[in-house]
């Protein structure tokens, strides 16, 4: 039977002409008798068989006409419903028309009750077929698919269960739905019950044997959407959320295989920072723009930024070629009307950087490139100073040299009270920048710091996940240790708004809200995969790293900060010092790298920003 089953299906549109053939020529049958007030043809058959030849004339014509048969019935929606009444009534009108013309005199009540009756029977066999279908699939898909609750019972919500029902081959089985509005507890979105509300969400997962959450919310706040995806942690089962809208919306793919996992921008609790490009992007339009490390995380990001605000040209400096390949590739690809070049060199290389400043007629610098791990920097603190300081020193002479007219930073908040190689290096960069303001009549010098950010090159999130995809054990240096967090789409945003605001010397800081705890953060992504924490992947404390904080600051002193008109961001006014004693000390640090005395760069180092003990 099975076998006979699978073949016929091969067979669906001559099966559905034949099930119409029936359904038209049973109508008029119907619409007759009833007219005539006899189920008996006798004395009538030469005009019925007059009739019914016209009625599959007409209706076949109409029916192949509109196509109905190449539409997939089996995901039909109200749509195809009302193209299918369309054609039957267009059909209808045709007999009608023709039996008139042909002087046949049916009766105005067999008219009416053939549209009718065959209205009716032409829904409701599609519809019985519809719904055959929706059943079969849900039953045979109970066992090998996963339960699937989803958060939300709003056009997202509905977005993903039609396309769950189209895309049956897909791994999921919509059980229920969680909403917060009590109006729409005990109703139906295409099929499937509101069970309850997000606060029930664990008594809901462990009734229905839930094996997969969808957070299906897209008009939403971000500590909303962190309290509603904290009780999705506390379930233990894997949590996954769909694309943002405007991906939904221009994706080539179904929605149904984008569904992702959650990432931990999701769990920020803030709204994140958006620039505006109208507001703040005028200092780029039409400027010649270099970035010093342009293939690295910030730097490739400034670069996908700043090509929709229409520069003049691009250029991308950095001394790894691999990554400066991968975002030209990338802009070639979504940016074909931007005039850009990609610059192999070092920001060591004070002549590259004078050769290109001099040919380029270079406007604004984003100076992205920089050493920043941790740990590396602490056995290699020459290597440090030489590529961070004065990379950076160079970058900004040259900047001045060729009169710029913007230079911009990118800080760390391990430059704060900096208890690190890596996070003095930073601080250093700082206090070059001020001085640079300070001598420079054309260039503005700026400054931006901001905290970790996510997705980039060595960072925590990156890490954690792979560590779960191999399932543990997560490593997580200090059971206290926390950190501030951003998107590098926040990153740059701040970036490119400090290049607008700036006037000189200031060190740009944004509000990023509250810190999160590493160890959290860990059992949060752990949990939100669908495992427990400590019992299917374990988590390990290995002990703070070399010049690792346990807690990171953004300010050196609170009391000199203001706000700007972004309500997001706040200046941190440079802290003075004794300029012509930080030359002679940069002279002396200069010195001491080019013999690659590692012990006397920590003194110096420690000299110009005391090192503080890491707690």
């Amino acid at each position: 039977m099975l076998d006979l089953y699978e073949s016929l299906k091969k067979y669906k549109k001559i099966m559905l002409f034949f099930l119409d053939f029936v359904v038209w020529n049973s109508s008029f049958y119907l619409s007759f008798a009833i007219n005539k007030n006899s189920f008996s043809l006798l004395s009538s058959e030469k005009d019925f068989i007059s009739y019914i030849i016209f009625v599959n004339i007409c209706f076949s014509i109409i029916f192949l006409f509109f196509k109905l048969y190449d539409r997939i019935w089996r995901y039909a929606d109200i749509e195809d419903f009302f193209y299918a009444g369309l054609a039957t009534f267009c059909a209808n009108f045709l007999f009608c028309s023709s039996t008139i013309i042909f002087g046949m005199n049916i009766g105005i009540r067999t008219y009416v009750l053939f549209l009718l009756i065959s209205e009716f029977l032409n829904f409701m066999i599609r519809l019985i077929y519809r719904v055959n279908i929706i059943l079969d699939n849900n039953s045979n898909c109970d066992i090998s698919k996963k339960r699937l609750l989803i958060v939300g019972a709003g056009e997202a919500a509905a977005m993903v269960l039609r396309e769950i029902s189209k895309h049956t081959e897909n791994e999921y089985l919509p059980v229920c739905v969680a909403d917060d509005d009590r109006s729409k507890i005990g109703r139906s979105v295409y099929g499937t019950k509101v069970k309850g509300s997000t606060y029930e969400i664990p008594s809901i997962c462990q009734e229905e044997k839930i094996k997969v959450i969808l957070f299906a919310i897209i008009n939403i706040s971000s500590l909303e959407k962190r309290r509603i995806l904290d009780i999705c942690s506390r379930t233990n089962i894997e949590v996954r959320v769909i694309p943002g809208i405007y991906e939904t919306f221009t994706a080539e793919t179904p929605i149904v295989p984008t569904i992702r996992h959650v990432e931990i921008k999701d769990l920020l609790g803030r709204e994140p920072v958006i620039f505006d490009a109208k507001s703040y992007g005028n200092y780029i339009f039409n400027k010649n723009v270099f970035i010093t490390g342009g293939g690295g995380s910030i730097g490739s990001e400034l670069c996908r930024q700043i090509a929709h605000l229409n520069p003049k040209k691009l250029i991308i400096f950095d001394i790894y070629e691999n990554n400066a390949y991968e975002i030209q590739q990338e802009l070639i690809r979504k940016n074909k009307n931007l005039k850009f070049e990609v610059q192999i060199g070092s920001i060591r290389d004070s002549a590259k950087l004078k050769k290109l400043f001099s040919e380029k007629e270079i406007d604004v610098v984003f100076h992205a490139a920089a050493h920043k791990h941790v740990p590396l920097m602490e056995y290699n603190p020459e290597e440090a100073v030489k590529n961070n300081v004065f990379g950076t020193l160079n970058t900004a002479l040259v900047a001045q040299k060729y009169k710029i007219e913007k230079f911009v930073l990118i800080s760390s908040d391990k430059a704060v009270n900096p208890t690190s190689i890596m996070g003095a290096t930073k601080r250093i960069c700082e206090m070059i920048v001020q001085f640079m303001s300070k001598s420079s009549e054309k260039t503005e010098f700026v400054s931006v710091r901001f905290g970790n950010v996510l997705g980039s090159n060595g960072s925590v999130v990156p890490i954690f996940e792979e560590q779960i995809k191999n399932k543990g054990p997560v490593t997580v240096t200090h059971p206290e240790i926390i950190r501030y967090f951003m998107t590098i789409a926040e990153a740059v945003s701040l970036v490119l708004i400090a290049g607008s605001i700036a006037h000189g010397g200031e060190i740009f800081v944004l509000d990023m809200g509250e810190p999160v705890k590493i160890k959290d953060l860990a059992e949060n992504m752990i949990r939100l995969s669908g495992f427990v924490p400590n019992k299917d992947i374990k988590i390990e404390y290995t002990g703070l790293r070399p010049g690792e904080k346990l807690y990171e600051e953004l300010l050196i002193r609170k009391e000199i900060v203001k706000r700007t008109e972004n309500k997001k961001i706040y200046i941190e006014n440079p802290v003075d010092f004794d300029i012509k004693k930080f030359k002679q000390e940069l002279n002396s640090l200069n010195s001491a790298c080019e013999n690659n005395d590692q012990d006397l760069v920590k003194k110096i180092l420690s000299d110009i920003v005391p090192l503080q003990k890491t707690i």
